[in-house]
């Protein structure tokens, strides 16, 4: 299972505040996603699930005032009486009839939490929208600032899971602007609402389960049992699955308790989760590089993979001009195609990728990581002339390519492989350069 909280979907919009500055931020629902929802996305967008000012990709609608707030008796009672039906297989699960009762006694539908989970793809932010809130000069700061801070809790960390503190503190600025925004809706709530809702009912319904295991075990009590309007919780958004798997109790007073102020278990849970799917110390997550003119785009792929010393002999280099270090087995990344920066991305970037799967979140973790212990910003352009396609534009986009022979096997909005390689299969048939970006211009064309 990829990310703790949950792949979900992404669509960032919010403003995201780090310790005392505001950032505007692109934000979506909540992590950790299911081995089939895992796929690969092209990147000129993001989407993610965490607490409302959040930096996860995923864009979030303002909450909106009363009107929508009021929830017809209907509805009402349709949830009472699913609450009702649920009990029964809480407790053939193993949850206690006390337990149950108590979380779900003031359980209301909540219909904001609907509609946010049934917008979140209509959002989207370009990378480098994302990237400049990501790695702002505020959420740089206050980076350094909370490395300074948390020093030697970072290093103890640090050596007992072997995963760099600083990738820690990045996952920690983006989730949380460093636990600033945590979440304030109530996770029992608004599991109950989405798994009601129907539209991932299976999915919720199990993250609900494990929710009610974790207010059954102790580790936190119900008055602050809160998190995001999808249920990711604490500093670092766990979703409750994933809690229960790699969470830990690191201060080691019989809790695992993430959602304290004091940070500890929840970056110590962190650093277990990445170290748990393979993080490599002291390796990077990717290393900017320029491509050679007459560069064969092709190769932008992930399944392609070379050791920097082999790249480096087609003319894919540092931005210093030399071959990157052979830290391993690499690919190129170029998320804005030919006319953005292209990266050198390494196992690291895999393993960041199990908590969030949208491409623009993983860099977005890995340069600010980057920034945070000195690094410089990212050296290239980006065609900023560009926006992000909308929902319904990348749904046309997938229509016209599949009805002009380049078949993407789904219209379903998201640009995955199968999309990217119809987009480079039509930019050849144009004579355009296939780097698979699947740009405004490029649906024009199609047009």
């Amino acid at each position: 299972m990829r990310f703790q909280g949950l792949t979900f979907i992404f669509a960032l919009i919010g403003t995201v505040a780090a310790a005392g500055s505001v950032d505007q931020s692109l934000r979506p629902m909540p992590r950790i996603a299911t081995a089939d929802e895992v796929s690969r996305s092209s990147v000129n967008l993001v989407s993610v699930v965490a607490p409302q000012n959040s930096l996860r990709p995923a864009l979030r609608p303002v909450a909106s005032p009363t009107p929508e707030t009021i929830v017809p008796a209907a509805t009402q009672a349709g949830f009472e009486a699913w609450i009702a039906g649920f009990r029964v297989r809480a407790l053939q699960q193993g949850i206690s009839s006390a337990v149950f009762d108590r979380a779900l006694a003031s359980a209301r539908y909540d219909p904001d939490v609907v509609r946010r989970d049934r917008t979140q793809s209509e959002f989207t932010k370009t990378i480098w929208d994302y990237l400049d809130s990501a790695a702002s000069d505020a959420r740089v700061r206050n980076g350094k600032e909370a490395l300074r801070t948390h020093a030697a809790l970072l290093d103890r960390i640090e050596a007992q899971y072997g995963v760099d503190k600083d990738v820690i503190v990045a996952i920690w600025g983006l989730e949380s602007a460093y636990g600033t925004f945590r979440g304030s809706n109530s996770v029992i709530g608004s599991l109950a609402t989405l798994a009601y809702d129907g539209r991932r009912g299976a999915f919720f319904e199990g993250e609900l389960i494990a929710a009610l295991r974790i207010l059954q075990s102790g580790d936190v009590r119900l008055a602050n049992f809160t998190g995001s309007w999808a249920g990711a919780m604490g500093h670092t958004q766990f979703i409750p699955t994933s809690y229960q798997r790699l969470a830990v109790d690191f201060t080691g007073d019989g809790k695992r308790d993430i959602w304290s102020d004091d940070p500890a278990d929840a970056l110590a849970s962190t650093a277990n989760y990445l170290a748990k799917n393979g993080w490599v110390k002291g390796a990077p997550w990717g290393v900017e590089v320029q491509v050679p003119s007459g560069f064969d785009y092709t190769l932008a792929n992930r399944d392609i993979q070379k050791m920097p010393s082999d790249w480096a002999q087609i003319g894919v280099v540092g931005m210093d001009g030399k071959p990157v270090r052979d830290y391993g087995s690499a690919s190129v990344l170029l998320p804005a195609g030919a006319q953005g920066a292209g990266f050198l991305i390494f196992k690291n970037f895999d393993v960041i990728e199990t908590y969030n799967t949208a491409d623009a979140y993983v860099i977005g973790v890995g340069h600010l990581s980057d920034r945070i212990t000195g690094g410089g910003p990212i050296q290239s352009d980006w065609p900023r002339g560009d926006r992000a396609l909308s929902y319904a534009e990348r749904k046309e986009m997938q229509r016209l390519l599949t009805a002009k022979g380049f078949d993407t096997k789904k219209i379903d909005g998201k640009i995955g492989p199968l999309t990217i390689n119809a987009v480079r299969q039509f930019q050849r048939s144009v004579g355009d350069v296939p780097d698979g970006y699947a740009s405004l211009r490029i649906l024009e064309k199609l047009r």
